[in-house]
């Protein structure tokens, strides 16, 4: 049960960070 809960967080953050760099990459151009 834990796992599942640490894999779901770490899914997030991943999609987060995903939707930073994209943002960040539309900056410098």
């Amino acid at each position: 049960f834990r796992d599942a809960k640490i894999t779901e967080i770490y899914e997030g953050t991943s999609e987060i960070q995903r939707l930073v760099i994209s943002r960040a990459e539309l900056d410098l151009k």
